[in-house]
């Protein structure tokens, strides 16, 4: 999902590698001018047709001076300081500030083309920036070091949502009320018939509710998905309360004993105030264990907008993410999560049944940083 980002920071390291290797030559190169030859012999004229050597003292005069004190010493300890810098040089480097600076756009600029709300993407970076300025680093594990800090902070942001089927076979008190919102053409309809497939390979009984008598055909879809997966509908006409046709719902499957229900409703724009307040009464009516809001993966920060709206109305539980497949960014996921503070339940893969994958963090962060 994020592939442009692995590849900045690849480029990232190598360019900081390359500059720590240039800066060690600069300064060898002027410590070289400073330095004069030392010359063995000093000659001295004494007369035009005579000259004296003046000799330098011998290598046993040295060792019988050294023996005496300080240089000895001194030159030990320099020599240990030298092999103890040269081989931090090799090893091991620092990212400074300056380092980091240099390429905190491209990261930024990555962020916010891959879908990363603002706000999310200013928090990867500061955070980035904590983690890694000043820290001493081994030179061939720095793209590693380098990811795995923004794997952790990642792992921060996102939130671990609950097993909705554990939930449902713990409640007591039957049926378990799931409504679910949204704007239109946004998958919700497909996205219960998914979830009722996945409900009933866990031997978990459940109904349909078709609470959408807004949109036309919408009753006559979710009827198809129910013969399809053998599981009842309760509906009414077109322009009937949808308020009414959930608490129906609700109170067939305590008479038939059914542990859940889940709730369709009409998609609506989240700035249409008089139909959020419509999906407010449904919600009041029908009093669901969890109100769920699916979105599609690929509106990016658009979808969170539309998901804010509702959770202002509603108060969500959480959130199901559709057309994940085809996103090839991923930046919503990590924005929903951050800004909403609520979990992502499901991401829909496809159009099959099947097609609806569980959200789990760990797997998401490595498809984030590997793909």
């Amino acid at each position: 999902m994020f592939k442009k980002l692995k590849e900045k920071i690849n480029l990232w390291t190598k360019k900081i590698i390359e500059k720590k290797k240039e800066e060690p030559k600069k300064e060898t190169k002027k410590e070289t001018k400073k330095k004069a030859p030392t010359p063995k012999k000093i000659k001295e004229k004494v007369s035009p047709n005579e000259e004296t050597e003046e000799e330098v003292p011998s290598e046993e005069e040295t060792k019988k001076k050294t023996k005496k004190g300080v240089s000895l010493k001194k030159e030990t300890k320099e020599k240990k300081g030298f092999i103890k810098k040269i081989k931090e040089k090799i090893s091991k480097t620092k990212i400074s500030e300056e380092d980091f600076e240099e390429y905190q756009e491209e990261l930024e600029i990555t962020l916010l083309e891959n879908n990363t709300a603002l706000e999310v993407t200013e928090k990867i970076i500061d955070e980035l920036k904590k983690r890694l300025v000043e820290k001493e680093i081994e030179k061939k594990a720095l793209e590693e070091e380098i990811k795995k800090e923004l794997e952790k902070i990642l792992d921060e942001i996102l939130i671990e949502s609950e097993d909705i089927i554990e939930k449902i076979k713990t409640k007591q008190d039957k049926p378990f009320v799931i409504l679910f919102c949204g704007i239109n053409g946004s998958g919700k309809t497909t996205t219960i018939a998914k979830l009722g497939s996945l409900l009933k390979k866990n031997n978990i009984s459940c109904i349909f509710a078709a609470a959408d008598t807004f949109r036309a055909a919408s009753i006559e879809q979710l009827n198809e998905h129910g013969k399809n997966l053998d599981i009842k509908i309760i509906s009414k006409d077109y322009g009937a309360d949808p308020a009414s046709v959930g608490y129906e719902a609700i109170q067939y499957a305590k008479k038939h004993k059914i542990n859940c229900v889940l709730i369709d409703t009409a998609g609506r724009m989240h700035t249409a105030s008089n139909l959020m307040r419509e999906i407010e009464k449904i919600s009041r009516v029908c009093n669901p264990d969890l109100k769920i809001f699916v979105g599609e993966s690929i509106t990016g920060n658009d979808v969170i907008e539309q998901a804010k709206t509702f959770d202002e109305f509603i108060s969500l539980d959480g959130v199901i993410l559709t057309k994940a497949d085809i996103d090839e960014k991923g930046g919503a996921i990590l924005s929903i999560g951050y800004i909403l503070k609520k979990p992502i339940f499901f991401l829909g893969t496809g159009q099959e049944y099947h097609s609806l994958e569980k959200f789990k963090k760990k797997d998401i962060i490595k498809k984030l940083l590997n793909e």
